[in-house]
C-alpha cells in the first residue's frame, strides 16, 4: 500500500510530462487526479490503521540507495502516526487541489505541463515525510524546491513570476547550506544518518562540545541550530521568510497546495521528526520558541494593510507557521502537529476560496476593486467565511483547538521565551482576526466598487471608503457597462466548489474529533512514540492547570478583532483611510512589509550583483581573456595580417626582401666573428 501511495504520484506525473502533448490536456489531469484520489483514500486508511489501530512503526525497505565507507543511505519508508498524519495532509489536499485544477486552469493551454509538476511535487513532499534517514529526507527536501520552483514560475512569459520563482529558490538554498551542514555534523557525532541509529544515542552526547568557527559549541545544540536553519527556509520564518509572498504569482492552485498545506509545513514537519534531538538541545529549542513568536507577530502586522487577496492569506500563512513553531519549541509538539493538521484544511480553503473569487472577478486580486460579493458568489461567500472562522479560532472550529492549544502551551512552559511567544501569539491572534475580516468584508461586503467607471482609490489606503458610492451594479451590467469583460460576477463551476466543501467540512470538524488524540487523553496511544519527549517535559499535564483567563483570551482577542473590523470596514468606512493619513510613516512601513525586501537588496543583491559585473569585466574579459584566450589570438590575428601585407605578389618586393636577409645574415656572421 505505501509503495503505491508514494509511486502513484510520480506515474501521474511521468504520464503527463512524457505523453501529455500526444495524449492531450484532458487525458493528462483526468489520470493525475483520478491517481491522486486514491492515493489520498490510501493515505486515510493507513492514518487510521496507524493512528487508532495496533499497527505500530514499521520500516519498509525499498532498495539501499549508496554505501561510502561509513556512510550506508538506505531507500526506505519509516511509517509512524506522524507519516501517517502527513501523509493525509499532503495527499488530501493535493487531490483536492488537482480536482479544483481542473476548473480553474481550464483555458491554460499548457495543462499537461501544470498537472504534471503538481503531481511531481506531491511525489517529492512524499518522499520527504516517508524518508526513513536525513539523506533521504533531503532529497526529497530538495526535491520539492525544485517542483516549487517550476510552479511558482508556471506561468513563464511573466518576468515577475519568474523572478518569484528565482527568489523562492535562492532563499531555500540559504536554509538549506544550514541543514546540509547539520545533516554532516550529525553523521560526524553518530556516524550514520539513520533515524533508528541516531535517536537511540542522543542522551549520550549530552554536554558534548564541538569546535565550531573557532569556537567550542555544545554539539547536539549547534546541530539543531543547523538544521532549525533550513527549517526557517522552507517554512518561511523571520529572516528568510521574503520568498512566500512573492511565490503568490504563481497559479491560485500551487498557492492552496505549496503555501498552504505541504511544502511551508515541511520544517515543522522536520523538527517534529527531529524531537529526540531538540529534546537534549534546550538551547535549540528556545531559538525555535523565539523565531516562531516573532514571525507569529511580524507577519500578522504586515497582513492588516496588505490588499492583494492572496498576499493577505500568504501572510497568514507566515504568521500561523510562527505559532506552529512555538507550539514545537515549548515541547508541546502535538500540539504543534496539530496546529499543522487543522491549519491544512482552512488555509487549503481560503487559498482555493480566494481562487475562486478571482475567478469571478475575471482576474481581478485586489481587494480594493471587489466588495458586494455575496450576491453574486453565494456559496464561495460562505465557505470563505467557514475558513475565516476556524483561522479565527471562533470557538469549536478547528483553529479554535489547535492554535488555542499553542498559546496555552506558551503560558504553560513558564520561562522567559515562553512568556514572550505567550504575548506574541496573542496580540497575533488579535491581528489575525482582524485583517482576516478585513478581506471578508472588504471582498464581500459594502457595494460593488468594481461596477463604478469612476471608483479610483487614493494611494494613501484600502480604499473602503468608497463602499458609499450607491453605484446601480445590475443596471451597468444590462446596460453593457460592466468593467470586468461582459460578463457579471459568476460562481466557480462545480468541479472547483466541491473541494472548497470538502475543505469546508475539515475546517468545521478536524478540531473537535482529532483534539483528544492529538493533545488529549489519547496522546500516548494515538503517537505511540512518534513524537519523543523527555521525562521531564509536563507542557500537555500543565496545560490543564492554567488560570481561567488563559483559555478565554484567544476567544476574546478574536472577539475585539472582528468587532474593529466591523467598526472600520461596515461602520465607519472613512476610519481606514484616516487613519492611514494620521500615521503615514508607520502605515508605509507595514504596506512595505517593514521594508525587509529592501534592506536585502541592499546588503546582499546589489552589492552581489556589483561583485559579479566587476568580475565578469575585469576579472574575466580584461584579465582572462584579455591575456588569455582572446590575447593570444588577437595577436597571432596581428601576425597574420602583417605576414599577409608582404605576399604583394610583386618580383622587386620579393628581391628586395632576400637582399636584406642576406644583409641581416651577413651582419650576423661579422658579429658573431667579431667576439
Amino acid at each position: 500500500m505505501y509503495q503505491a501511495i508514494v509511486f502513484l504520484p510520480l506515474v501521474g506525473f511521468l504520464i503527463a510530462g512524457l505523453f501529455g502533448r500526444v495524449i492531450g490536456p484532458r487525458p493528462s489531469e483526468i489520470i493525475t487526479t483520478a491517481l491522486l484520489v486514491i492515493v489520498a483514500a490510501l493515505s486515510w486508511v493507513s492514518f487510521i490503521q496507524v493512528g487508532f489501530g495496533s499497527a505500530g512503526m514499521t520500516r519498509i525497505q525499498v532498495a539501499q540507495w549508496m554505501s561510502v565507507g561509513d556512510l550506508v543511505v538506505d531507500w526506505a519508508f519509516r511509517i509512524d502516526t506522524l507519516t501517517a498524519m502527513m501523509l493525509v495532509v499532503v495527499n488530501t489536499v493535493s487531490a483536492l487541489v488537482h480536482l479544483y485544477s481542473i476548473g480553474y486552469m481550464h483555458e491554460d493551454p499548457h495543462r499537461s505541463r501544470f498537472f504534471a509538476y503538481l503531481s511531481l511535487f506531491t511525489f517529492a513532499m512524499l518522499m520527504l515525510v516517508t524518508s526513513d534517514n536525513l539523506v533521504q529526507m533531503f532529497f526529497g527536501w530538495e526535491g520539492v524546491g525544485l517542483a516549487s520552483y517550476l510552479l511558482i514560475g508556471f506561468w513563464y512569459q511573466k518576468e515577475s513570476a519568474n523572478a518569484a520563482a528565482m527568489k523562492a529558490f535562492i532563499v531555500n538554498r540559504v536554509g538549506d547550506f544550514g541543514f546540509v551542514l547539520g545533516i554532516c555534523l550529525v553523521f560526524v557525532l553518530f556516524n550514520s544518518v539513520a533515524f533508528d541509529q541516531i535517536f537511540p544515542r542522543v542522551a549520550d552526547l549530552t554536554g558534548k562540545s564541538f569546535h565550531f568557527l573557532g569556537y567550542d559549541w555544545n554539539a547536539l545544540t549547534l546541530a539543531c541550530l543547523l538544521l532549525f536553519m533550513g527549517a526557517m527556509g522552507k517554512s518561511a520564518q523571520f529572516l528568510l521568510h521574503t520568498w512566500l509572498p512573492d511565490a503568490m504569482e504563481g497559479p491560485t492552485p500551487v498557492s492552496a497546495l505549496i503555501h498552504a498545506a505541504t511544502m511551508v509545513t515541511a520544517g515543522v514537519f522536520m523538527v517534529a521528526r527531529l524531537s529526540p534531538l531538540f529534546e537534549y538541545a534546550p538551547n535549540a529549542l528556545a531559538v525555535v520558541t523565539v523565531i516562531g513568536g516573532i514571525t507569529a507577530f511580524f507577519a500578522a502586522t504586515i497582513g492588516l494593510v496588505q490588499n492583494d487577496i492572496k498576499r493577505v492569506i500568504a501572510y497568514s500563512t507566515c504568521s500561523q507557521l510562527g505559532y506552529m513553531f512555538v507550539g514545537l519549541g515549548v515541547g508541546a509538539y502535538g500540539a504543534g502537529v496539530f496546529h499543522l493538521f487543522t491549519h491544512a484544511f482552512f488555509k487549503a480553503l481560503l487559498f482555493l476560496g480566494a481562487g475562486s473569487v478571482i475567478h469571478a472577478m475575471h482576474h481581478e486580486q485586489d481587494i480594493r476593486s471587489m466588495g458586494g460579493l455575496r450576491r453574486y458568489i453565494p456559496l464561495t461567500t460562505g465557505l470563505m467565511a467557514i475558513g475565516t472562522l476556524a483561522l479565527t479560532g471562533f470557538p469549536f472550529t478547528a483553529g479554535y483547538y489547535s492554535k488555542d492549544a499553542i498559546i496555552e502551551a506558551a503560558f504553560a512552559a513558564h520561562s522567559p521565551v515562553g512568556n514572550f511567544a505567550f504575548l506574541s501569539t496573542v496580540i497575533a491572534a488579535f491581528m489575525t482576526s482582524f485583517y482576516s475580516w478585513r478581506l471578508y468584508f472588504l471582498t464581500f461586503e459594502g457595494n460593488a466598487r468594481w461596477a463604478d467607471p469612476h471608483h479610483h482609490e487614493p494611494s494613501a489606503h484600502e480604499g473602503a471608503e468608497h463602499d458609499e458610492t450607491g453605484h446601480d451594479v445590475e443596471a451597468a451590467a444590462e446596460a453593457g457597462h460592466d468593467h470586468h469583460g461582459a460578463h457579471m460576477p459568476h460562481e466557480s463551476p462545480l468541479v472547483m466548489l466541491i473541494p472548497l466543501i470538502l475543505l469546508a467540512i475539515g475546517a468545521l470538524v478536524a478540531g473537535f474529533f482529532f483534539h483528544g488524540a492529538f493533545i488529549g487523553e489519547g496522546y500516548a496511544e494515538f503517537w505511540k512514540g512518534a513524537l519523543f519527549t523527555r521525562p521531564d517535559n509536563h507542557i500537555l499535564e500543565e496545560m490543564h492547570h492554567l488560570p481561567g483567563w488563559v483559555p478565554l483570551l484567544p476567544t476574546i482577542m478574536m472577539t475585539l478583532g472582528f468587532l474593529l473590523a466591523v467598526y472600520m470596514y461596515i461602520v465607519d468606512t472613512k476610519k481606514p483611510v484616516q487613519l492611514a493619513a494620521d500615521h503615514p510613516i508607520l502605515y508605509q512601513f507595514l504596506l512595505n512589509k517593514w521594508y525587509f525586501d529592501e534592506l536585502y537588496d541592499a546588503i546582499f543583491v546589489r552589492p552581489t550583483i556589483r561583485l559579479g559585473r566587476l568580475l565578469w569585466r575585469t576579472g574575466d574579459q580584461k584579465i582572462i581573456d584579455g591575456l588569455g584566450p582572446d590575447g593570444v589570438s588577437a595577436r597571432v590575428l596581428d601576425i597574420t595580417r602583417g605576414v599577409v601585407r608582404v605576399q604583394t605578389g610583386y618580383l622587386y618586393h620579393y628581391a628586395f626582401a632576400m637582399l636584406i636577409g642576406v644583409a641581416a645574415l651577413v651582419t650576423f656572421y661579422l658579429f658573431r666573428g667579431a667576439h
